[in-house]
């Protein structure tokens, strides 16, 4: 993709998934059909088939010079979808899933998903299904993530909220008091050789996802979103102080590019990208270290080779 630095491949490293199969467990949750949903939302509901939605995500990615993208089975039980995507474009694609620990489903799912070769995140949502990441029914997952190279480990933190879900008028019980990126620097110090990444800078826990970065040096933060949690930062900071402080704590080896793109016909949000490298670029970010951040960071992560 054209960039201030030049052509540079962009891999992002958070999109979300919305299978069909996610939009039917919605549907099912609002007592309602799948067919209900599109007049709803406004949005064009994806082909029953994963392989299908994939194709549309390569299609929007080739129009934006997209090389690759991490894609987010975003609700548990929803592998199967990412899975048979990544099966489909394996060189478009890096497969993540959502888990919860706190079902007895969780640890065959990790088991099947990490001994394929498609899935490689195991994402973490401890405020959606209100766990602590200190509960002992993660720490299995855990071992078994880190015996299988190229797996990373994604825990949202902060502020959670599932736009979807409001407008589906679904309730979201979560729980913030286990949105801490704190509680990560144990576990990040118990497993040296797993990498855990911090979507959006910490959700507005922005310190703590500093703390933890600077205390761990396998923690990552991800730039997806809007990032409008920044209104509940002191006055004066804005994204562009975000990103300064985040370069100077964690460095650019470990910022992720992320876009948080979810839906069509919205499709693949090139105005966030374009203002994340706006940003970087009035900064004085070097070329080396935007082709780490725009894509060389997430591809040494999820490298099995």
């Amino acid at each position: 993709m054209q960039t201030p630095w030049g052509d540079i491949p962009v891999s992002d490293a958070h999109v979300h998934f919305f299978s069909h199969r996610y939009f039917s467990l919605l549907a099912a949750q609002r007592n309602c059909s799948f067919a209900d949903l599109e007049p709803i939302l406004g949005w064009t509901m994806p082909p029953e088939q994963p392989e299908q939605l994939a194709n549309d995500w390569v299609q929007e990615m080739i129009t934006h010079g997209v090389a690759r993208a991490a894609i987010i089975a975003s609700i548990p039980t929803d592998e199967s979808s990412v899975d048979a995507a990544v099966r489909a474009y394996p060189k478009r694609f890096y497969g993540y899933f959502m888990i919860n620990p706190t079902t007895g489903e969780a640890t065959p799912a990790v088991e099947k998903a990490l001994a394929g070769p498609f899935l490689q995140g195991i994402c973490f949502f401890p405020a959606m299904h209100r766990y602590s990441m200190h509960d002992e029914r993660v720490l299995p997952l855990l071992e078994m993530a880190s015996s299988k190279p190229g797996t990373v480990i994604f825990v949202h933190c902060g502020v959670l909220t599932v736009g979807i879900r409001r407008k589906l008028g679904l309730p979201s019980p979560f729980d913030m008091r286990f949105s801490n990126p704190l509680d990560i620097a144990y576990l990040a110090h118990r497993f040296p050789t797993l990498s855990f990444v911090i979507p959006h800078f910490g959700g507005g826990m922005f310190r703590e996802a500093l703390m933890l970065c600077d205390l761990c040096p396998n923690a990552y933060l991800d730039t997806s979103s809007t990032n409008s949690w920044v209104k509940y930062q002191e006055p004066g900071c804005d994204l562009t102080t975000v990103f300064r402080r985040s370069l100077e704590i964690a460095g650019p080896q470990r910022l992720l590019f992320g876009s948080d793109s979810s839906f069509f016909p919205r499709g693949w949000q090139k105005p966030l990208f374009d203002q994340q490298v706006e940003i970087l670029h009035n900064l004085g970010v070097t070329e080396p270290d935007a082709r780490a951040i725009l894509g060389e960071n997430l591809q040494r992560l999820l490298s099995r080779g």
